[in-house]
């Protein structure tokens, strides 16, 4: 069984229990900007997990909580680490909240874990946009680490592989959806010069794009928080939420749109009058609008009762692991089995590449295309005549291949969203 062929945005059919992990940012989200009252309309039943909840984090040794603790580093602690399982169940049973909702607890573990880390872990990432993950199998210098523990540790490479290491948990949780929420953007001056905001859109758009083209199951998902923080209607006080225009991640026109139309890398919504980094009530709005959609089609992916999404963590021309093999594994003991491998593989040798090459990022993992000859028998050496004959179509044939390549090396070559110059970002405050 594959996946459905339309996109469910419908509420689930019984209450959800759904845990999100964050700190004052995200506390803001829910009780300010909406979130709360959204999900809870849509069967969401809300807990939280933030500053001093939880078990004592015991691979840091500061005395503080594993909820203290929520840097890109940390979450190596909650997923990977040697006392993850303490810090899990309690996540997992937890009944916390910062607010009431206004539905029922439906009783039961949390089945939704929905996980970010604040905007000040982000300012300072070094490297370059287009660096690789780290290879698997390296020891990353962040595990574990906030981001006052490292310096040039933090870099792009470490980040994009931290997150792929995460996958790593998360496929032994079928019966758990994860989904994560890009940092948020700052001002521009939470950064040090433009190039640290450029690494962060540059992790954000590789997230969205290429963090589960290779992943085997359903039940991970990314949604841009970061993006759709970054353009306004005018200025930090007007939302340009449901605008053809602007900087969006969202279900539009029947398809998941993840669209960069103003060149800005910085918040478009600060708070307390332009001045600080948090995001100001319209932005959290604006962002909890756009992604209750994504959350119900994401949903009922996992479930297998609606199609799976493309930029929410898979580019276009991923293929979509089979339903199956997302629905049969359900606890923390279960492994990947050779024969689930092998079906998606086998899917993924019947997709092929097309035009969306030209319009959306490339994978890191995309391989160059090879091809496979054999031969049967030595043939006799060719005749002068013949070779005169077969010279020019072979210098013909040379440059059709030459040409070719160029035009996949091209498509293949990191994108730019739009062909035409993009708009200047809104003004500042």
């Amino acid at each position: 069984m594959y996946a459905q062929e339309s996109y469910n945005t419908s509420p689930p059919s019984q209450t959800v229990r759904l845990v999100f992990i964050h700190h004052s940012t995200g506390e803001d989200w829910l009780n300010i900007g909406g979130l709360r009252e959204i999900l809870n309309r849509n069967n969401y039943y809300v807990v939280e997990a933030s500053y001093g909840w939880g078990p004592i984090d015991k691979d840091v040794n500061d005395g503080k909580t594993i909820g203290d603790h929520t840097d890109i580093g940390h979450w190596y602690n909650w997923f990977l680490g040697p006392h993850r399982d303490e810090y899990l169940e309690a996540l997992y049973t937890t009944d916390y909240t910062t607010s009431e909702n206004s539905i029922p607890d439906p009783g039961g573990e949390n089945e939704i874990v929905m996980f970010k880390s604040c905007f000040s872990t982000a300012q300072i990432i070094w490297g370059n946009p287009n660096d690789p993950p780290l290879p698997e199998g390296q020891e990353n210098p962040l595990w574990g680490k906030g981001c006052d523990e490292v310096n040039e540790e933090l870099c792009v490479s470490n980040v994009k592989g931290l997150y792929r290491d995460l996958l790593k948990y998360f496929q032994t949780r079928l019966d758990k959806m994860f989904i994560l929420i890009t940092t948020p953007p700052s001002m521009d001056w939470g950064y040090p010069g433009p190039e640290f905001a450029a690494n962060q859109r540059a992790i954000s758009n590789w997230l969205v794009y290429d963090w589960l083209d290779d992943y085997p199951y359903n039940n991970v998902f990314v949604f841009d928080y970061y993006n759709v923080l970054t353009s306004n209607g005018g200025d930090y006080e007007t939302s340009d939420v449901n605008q053809e225009t602007g900087n969006h991640h969202r279900f539009w026109n029947g398809e998941i749109q993840h669209v960069i139309g103003y060149n800005n890398n910085y918040t478009a919504y600060p708070s307390e009058n332009g001045g600080d980094n948090h995001p100001n009530e319209i932005g959290h709005r604006k962002a909890a609008v756009e992604f209750i959609d994504l959350l119900n089609i994401a949903y009922h992916c996992w479930k297998g009762d609606g199609k799976c999404p493309e930029k929410m963590g898979r580019s276009p021309e991923s293929p979509f692991p089979p339903i199956s093999a997302t629905t049969s594994l359900t606890t923390s003991e279960t492994t990947l089995s050779t024969e689930e491998t092998s079906s998606s593989t086998e899917v993924a040798s019947e997709t092929t590449t097309s035009s969306v090459l030209e319009t959306t990022p490339t994978s890191s993992s995309t391989q160059p295309l090879t091809t496979e000859t054999t031969t049967s028998e030595v043939p006799p050496p060719p005749s002068e005549d013949m070779i005169s004959k077969i010279i020019p179509w072979a210098i013909a044939g040379i440059s059709v291949i030459i040409a070719t390549f160029v035009i996949l090396k091209l498509k293949r070559s990191p994108p730019r969203r739009r062909e035409e110059e993009l708009p200047p970002p809104p003004p500042p405050p």
